[in-house]
């Protein structure tokens, strides 16, 4: 909870919320996809994130489908969930690192102004992903900051962050495109 709460004052975020799943034991269960739609009935957001739905953490499997299936879930009319019905218009994927794929990106973000505010809250979790873990060469935040200058680089950035969509995306002008 301390390295959450870092993390949470790093990013400078105005909510962040915790599902209560448990930590390498996420299924894909009717129950834990009605809670999953809950937290999106209630707040109602735009767009969801998930793991890229090709992953070797079954967790982050497991994840990608329960936002799918909640996705459709938060629309429905006849259910005991809280909150209205709630449909949000996409659902962007994003990479994890324990993926070993040569991916494309449906598009990727500059992330330059960012990169150290992200590398900050990365750090915050230090249990997660710095005690205990082979230092290296190269260490885990070497991966991060080497995969972004890599994404960064395929958009004439110096740090870029890819996301994935399996439904298209819509521009009112070529002037949205970089």
């Amino acid at each position: 909870k301390r390295e959450t709460a870092r993390a949470t004052e790093i990013m400078k975020l105005t909510w962040r919320g915790n599902a209560g799943l448990t930590n390498r034991a996420v299924e894909a269960t009717l129950p834990a996809r009605e809670h999953i739609a809950s937290f999106v009935r209630c707040l109602r957001p735009r767009w969801l994130f998930a793991p890229y739905h090709e992953d070797a953490h079954p967790d982050h499997v497991a994840a990608t489908q329960l936002v799918e299936a909640a996705r459709f879930h938060s629309k429905l009319s006849k259910t005991a969930m809280p909150g209205p019905r709630h449909h949000p218009q996409r659902i962007y994927y994003y990479f994890c690192i324990h993926l070993r794929l040569a991916v494309q990106p449906s598009w990727i973000v500059d992330i330059s102004e960012q990169w150290d505010r992200k590398l900050q809250s990365i750090r915050a979790y230090e249990s997660q992903f710095i005690t205990g873990r082979d230092p290296g060469p190269p260490s885990l935040t070497d991966r991060f900051r080497d995969d972004a200058a890599y994404w960064g680089r395929l958009i004439d950035r110096q740090y870029g962050e890819p996301f994935a969509t399996k439904e298209p995306l819509a521009m009112t002008s070529l002037r949205d495109l970089l």
